[in-house]
């Protein structure tokens, strides 16, 4: 039982390090930005995204889970947030739904199988993104109102971005799952 109990303290440890790491990745990311109305364009997707192929869902999730709460608490984590954060105010604004869809991305990106083919891989990278830019456009659509060109505003200028970022992460696939090996 001992032996069992101090064999298991080296796995936890490396798994709190990797959610703080993934947490602190996330909040780097997030600063390095270029700046659009409502919405600004940042590193985010990527990091979610290598999150979860790297760690897998529940280390991945854990380490968006702490950026959110992090920021929900009032770090200054979140893309625009000021050095003293505003916390669930911040939140809760235009990009609350595209917060959100980071876990769904990073779950969907941490069920990409070595074996899959470089097409099935694509299309599963596409697929987690989408889910950002579906809740981000919901939620985006229901603050400012419908009547606004939401598309425009919180999907369109980013497309082409995010395409060369799932073109990177898909090159790089092999590399990047072998992280989970050491976790």
């Amino acid at each position: 039982m001992e032996l069992t109990k101090n064999l298991a303290q080296p796995k936890i440890l490396k798994s709190l390090l990797a959610i703080v790491l993934g947490s602190i990745a996330l909040t780097i990311s997030a600063k390095i930005k270029i700046p659009f109305y409502p919405v600004p364009m940042t590193m985010q997707t990527f990091v979610v995204l290598f999150l979860g192929i790297s760690l897998g869902y529940k280390i991945g999730l854990s380490s968006i889970g702490l950026y959110l709460f992090e920021g929900i608490l009032g770090f200054p984590v979140f893309s625009n947030s000021p050095e003293k954060g505003v916390g669930l105010l911040y939140f809760t604004g235009p990009t609350m739904g595209y917060l959100i869809g980071f876990l769904t991305a990073c779950y969907l990106a941490s069920m990409i199988k070595l074996k899959d083919n470089f097409l099935i891989m694509l299309g599963k990278l596409l697929l987690a993104t989408s889910t950002i830019y579906i809740l981000g456009l919901l939620w985006l659509g229901t603050l400012i109102g419908w009547d606004k060109p939401i598309f425009e505003l919180g999907a369109k200028p980013f497309l082409l971005a995010e395409i060369f970022k799932i073109a990177i992460l898909a090159l790089l696939f092999k590399q990047i799952i072998k992280i989970r090996k050491f976790i």
